[in-house]
């Protein structure tokens, strides 16, 4: 059937367009006006949109049964404009859904394990919801809103943890550390991390589309091998087959290099790498979560390994001459 895909343009919307298209679905991507089209690949159609526009959002949704909502910004420089895009998009999305009478079969969430907070034990999806910051906060209303119109849509949450592929660009300072013969350690205890793949991922989306379990529910998305920041640099080091130089880094210095990093954006408007809120993620004591859900209740789990996922990335990367 024909699917919608907001946010088709980003790392994640590139791969899931591409699996639903290889799924046999019809696919309608939508991408910001003048925003990229990344790598959609062929039998897409590709329309321009904004996603906080009702008007852009009713022309998307239009004949289109399926709707996986992925539009949102990850950096912002004030709480409102995660808000205004994370969540009350999300509620722009859902009515344009009500008016127009799409989503017949599926509404599609990308939530994220940043609206249920840190752990290092491992969140479930019927723990409370605790955000530790402003994007976790929307991508937290954004699911309550999304699930108050369980009773006129069939609504389904994702929540993958840090997503890790071909082609993305929000791990890519730990692969160009990496590359350049360092390993960077934070001090204190170790701080686990859930993750998946993001073809994995895709896979995971679209189990929440077909099974009819899913509506009226979250489900974290993560592969059952956990890693941390050292684990996950060490398999690039061995993807790239360098040792790197071991470097001890405090936590206090982390956060100085974040507001220094912030503080440059602002003045020169280009967006750096280092930024506080990967500072404070990077920080806190944990980021995982549990994946017997999806397992049980989809029949869902993540198939590529952690060395397998970093050794395809750090091959993209090569080609496209980003490391």
């Amino acid at each position: 059937m024909r699917a919608l895909v907001t946010g088709a343009g980003g790392f994640l919307g590139q791969h899931l367009a591409r699996a639903l298209v290889a799924s046999g679905h019809e696919v309608r991507a939508m991408v910001r006006p003048g925003g990229s089209r990344g790598e959609l690949g062929g039998g897409v159609e590709v329309v321009a949109g904004d996603a906080t526009r009702p008007d852009d959002l009713a022309r998307a949704v239009r004949g289109c049964p399926l709707v996986f909502h992925l539009a949102g910004v990850r950096r912002a420089a004030v709480r409102e404009e995660f808000l205004r895009v994370n969540a009350e998009g999300t509620r722009l999305a859902l009515e344009a859904c009500l008016a127009e009478g799409a989503a017949a079969q599926r509404f599609v969430l990308a939530g994220s394990l940043a609206a249920a907070g840190p752990s290092r034990e491992g969140k479930r999806e019927e723990d409370p919801l605790q955000p530790a910051e402003w994007y976790g906060e929307s991508k937290a209303e954004a699911e309550r809103i999304a699930l108050s119109y369980a009773g006129r849509l069939p609504v389904a949450v994702a929540r993958p943890p840090r997503i890790i592929g071909p082609g993305d660009r929000e791990n890519l300072l730990f692969f160009r550390i990496v590359a350049r013969g360092l390993l960077l350690e934070l001090s204190g205890p170790p701080r686990p991390l859930s993750w998946i793949d993001v073809r994995d991922c895709a896979r995971g989306f679209l189990a929440l589309a077909e099974r009819p379990e899913a509506p009226g529910r979250a489900f974290f998305l993560a592969s059952a091998e956990r890693t941390d920041l050292s684990g996950l640099q060490q398999a690039v080091a061995e993807a790239l087959g360098i040792r790197p130089r071991r470097v001890r880094l405090p936590a206090g210095a982390l956060r100085a290099a974040a507001l220094v990093a912030d503080l440059l954006t602002r003045a020169t408007g280009r967006r750096l790498p280092l930024n506080r809120k990967l500072a404070r993620q990077l920080l806190a004591p944990g980021w995982t979560c549990e994946v017997s859900r999806a397992r049980d209740l989809l029949g869902f789990e993540a198939r590529i390994p952690l060395a397998d996922s970093v050794r395809d990335s750090c091959e993209a990367y090569r080609a496209a001459g980003w490391v």
